[in-house]
């Protein structure tokens, strides 16, 4: 049997429970033509950058399949049938990734970064602009040339 990464795209209306369910339905498809789903992750509602049928998000998740090449056309073509999902990508690859994929670890990435750097925490807007080396301004204005008083 032969390595799948599957990711799909399904429409903003539905909720994360009926994206589960889709997933469920799609793993059980796999299953039923002698393949296994090795993981299931549901990345969450992101923005799409551009619209797919009048949707401007849309929920993204991502199969990790071992099966024939058969179980994967067959789960392609429910894809095409399901209303609910806009666009997927089956992709055979040489091994499938042990642990998070690199979606999944960019969101835990966010707490090792630290807080983030504000006004106050000499970000941006506090840095030196070099004007603490001026002379201080004469109270007189200086003569212009060519006026005279």
């Amino acid at each position: 049997m032969a390595f799948y990464e599957c990711v799909f795209i399904a429409r903003q209306d539905v909720s994360g429970t009926q994206v589960e369910a889709l997933i469920e339905t799609l793993a059980g498809v796999i299953t039923e033509q002698g393949g296994q789903v090795t993981k299931r992750e549901y990345w969450g509602l992101k923005n799409l950058a551009y619209r797919i049928r009048k949707n401007r998000k849309g929920h993204y998740a991502l199969l990790n399949i071992d099966a024939p090449a058969a179980a994967v056309q067959e789960m392609e073509r429910t894809m095409r049938i399901n209303e609910d999902v806009l666009r997927y990508l089956t992709v055979r690859v040489e091994a499938l990734e042990e642990g998070p994929s690199i979606a999944m670890q960019g969101r835990n990435r966010s707490d090792e970064r630290g807080p983030r750097r504000g006004f106050g925490d000499r970000g941006f807007g506090d840095r030196d602009r070099g004007f603490g080396d001026r002379p201080e301004r004469a109270e007189t204005p200086a003569p212009v040339p060519g006026v005279s008083e």
